[in-house]
């Protein structure tokens, strides 16, 4: 057997074979993708053991699915069947912080928060902040290009990766980026590989831009009864000079399912809640303008935080988001991104979608960059419930191309829209994706069945 003799070549104390272990590594977090059983999971120390693994993994064609934390909601980290899982869990080092170049240096395994809270200690700022931010590790957030609830102001985990170290099919370790400001020569093979999921290499270090630490956040809420009225304020806030370093929208469902577990005392009848937030030298005159637009556009309830307690307690609501939504059954969450001048419409599209579904669909996201997650809820026991969500995540992801938008803003293609992204690319761009994945893996071993057919 192919595998066996693959694994029989490399260091036993990286090789789990356990049939318990390896069940736990078969799949991410995601619904409705296809996956199978690994198996062996190769827990690699270094880049070295990597490239030792790839390169038997080449020799004898045996498909490679590389994996961080398993957090992920689009599949990408599923197995196939008689394949292994890479898991990089073991590398998990903060090499260095550059204070001076406002620079780090980290190994995959290094879990979002944890570098967050480390470069916060030397007075830097690492900005990207996805939901999984307590959990994700930094090289699954590159795999992905991870978003988050900064990026209005901030962008996305790729605006901050400057250099990558990467082990390619064959076992080679690729460099690529730098350490300096400014760098134009050759090919941006950083950003290529950037959100490619494991697809074109095994990503073994990462270097990451850092900024200054921003002055504390100061929070608005706003409460909107009509949902044109807070897509007004949205649009208007966007195209302004006062850029927040948050913006998020909840939808009237997602409301109601917080205002249930929470008991905060939401204004009834709210139709949108923006959430907004700025960490400016003035964020009190950022937060009084973005005040006026809101309650311009027929905002009904507009609280600011008085200091960092309050500030916090208002952002509270975002943050219970889908805990809130999970409480009301098995849930499926999207990921789509439109204009912004389209949130609204894409939201009201949503409740046209769920009441001709029949199902309870909420909806919430970072309105700042037009990045929402509609969250179908449905009874995953019942064969009609779960064709129903299917149904209803197709017409969303569908209502969103329609908008001018795309099939993913942050989680990723994985395996879960892999048939989207033909649709959303027209066949010179996908024979050039196709043409690169053939470049870097020849035989097809890297994470075979995600992102490209």
């Amino acid at each position: 057997m192919l595998v066996q003799s693959m694994i029989d070549t490399l260091p036993a104390d990286i090789v789990v074979d356990d049939p318990d272990i390896v069940a736990a590594y078969a799949r991410d977090q995601s619904k409705f993708t296809d996956g199978g059983m690994p198996f062996a999971v190769l827990v690699p120390r270094t880049t070295a053991e990597v490239s030792v693994c790839m390169a038997a993994a080449h020799r004898h064609r045996v498909a490679v699915v590389p994996r961080g934390a398993g957090s992920g909601l689009s599949g990408a980290a599923n197995a196939t069947a008689g394949s292994v899982v890479l898991s990089l869990h073991r590398m998990n080092t903060i090499r260095e912080i550059d204070v001076a170049n406002r620079l780090a240096v980290i190994e995959p395994g290094v879990i979002t928060a944890d570098l967050r809270a480390r470069v916060s200690e030397a007075g830097l700022f690492y900005p990207p902040d996805p939901g999984s931010v307590e959990f994700s590790t930094v090289g699954g957030n590159v795999a992905t290009n991870a978003g988050g609830m900064c990026c209005v102001k901030y962008g996305v985990t790729g605006d901050f990766v400057l250099g990558l170290e990467v082990v390619l099919a064959d076992g080679r370790v690729l460099r690529t980026g730098r350490r300096t400001v400014k760098g134009v020569a050759g090919y941006d093979l950083t950003h290529l590989l950037v959100g490619s999921e494991g697809t074109l290499g095994v990503i073994t270090e990462i270097t990451v831009e850092l900024l200054a630490a921003p002055r504390p956040a100061q929070t608005l809420v706003a409460s909107f009864p009509t949902l044109d009225g807070a897509g007004r304020a949205v649009a208007e806030i966007t195209s302004s000079d006062r850029t927040p370093s948050m913006l998020e929208i909840l939808d009237r469902t997602t409301v109601l399912a917080v205002d249930r577990m929470s008991k905060m005392g939401i204004e009834p009848g709210t139709a949108a809640l923006l959430l907004v937030q700025s960490d400016d030298v003035d964020a009190e005159v950022v937060l009084a303008s973005i005040d006026s637009m809101c309650s311009q556009h027929g905002a009904v309830d507009v609280v600011v935080s008085a200091d960092q307690g309050e500030a916090a307690l208002l952002l509270e609501a975002r943050r219970l988001a889908l805990p809130a939504l999970e409480l009301l059954g098995d849930w499926l969450l999207d990921d789509v991104a439109v204009p912004r001048s389209r949130v609204t419409d894409l939201i009201a599209s949503i409740e046209t979608i769920a009441e001709e579904a029949g199902l309870t669909i909420g909806v919430f996201g970072h309105a700042g960059d037009g990045n929402l997650h509609p969250t179908i809820i449905y009874d995953d026991a019942d064969a009609d419930s779960r064709a129903a969500a299917m149904s209803a995540f197709d017409a969303i992801t569908r209502r969103a191309l329609e908008l001018g938008g795309t099939i993913t803003g942050e989680h990723g293609v994985g395996r879960l829209k892999t048939g989207w992204l033909t649709i959303e690319h027209d066949e010179t761009s996908m024979a050039v994706q196709r043409s690169v994945k053939d470049a870097l893996d020849p035989s097809g071993i890297l994470n075979p069945g995600a992102v490209l057919r």
